[in-house]
């Protein structure tokens, strides 16, 4: 299964968006959707009319915007630790969507902390 993700700034790594590319996904990234310096509320906007699942580390303000309006593809949360050794490498990113994937988990007006389904 492909999910179809915007990156948001903080997300975008060239890495992080070959290693999703190559695992089968539809990626675009803030740049390259002109959204970049835009408030957050525009970013979940484009991603709302696009039907795309909004990848972001900025966890806290997205999730204020998940609850004034669910009504989203998605939001992919990842947390950051002031311990760099406990974050989410990217290719942990990129294994915690194939296991939510594998659990069919739906993604429609959820907002998903991603570290949670970080295991091999």
């Amino acid at each position: 299964m492909s999910l179809k993700l915007l990156l948001d700034e903080d997300s975008q790594a060239k890495y992080l968006v070959n290693l999703l590319r190559v695992a089968g996904h539809d990626v675009v990234t803030v740049n390259e959707s002109s959204l970049g310096g835009l408030p957050d509320v525009a970013v979940l906007d484009f991603a709302r009319q696009k039907r795309r699942i909004v990848l972001t580390r900025n966890c806290n303000d997205f999730l204020k915007l998940h609850r004034l309006n669910s009504n989203h593809a998605g939001i992919l949360a990842v947390y950051q630790s002031p311990d760099k050794a406990k974050n989410m490498s990217y290719q942990g990113i990129v294994k915690a969507i194939a296991n939510l994937e594998m659990a069919g988990y739906e993604l429609e007006n959820q907002f998903v902390i991603l570290n949670q389904w970080n295991w091999n």
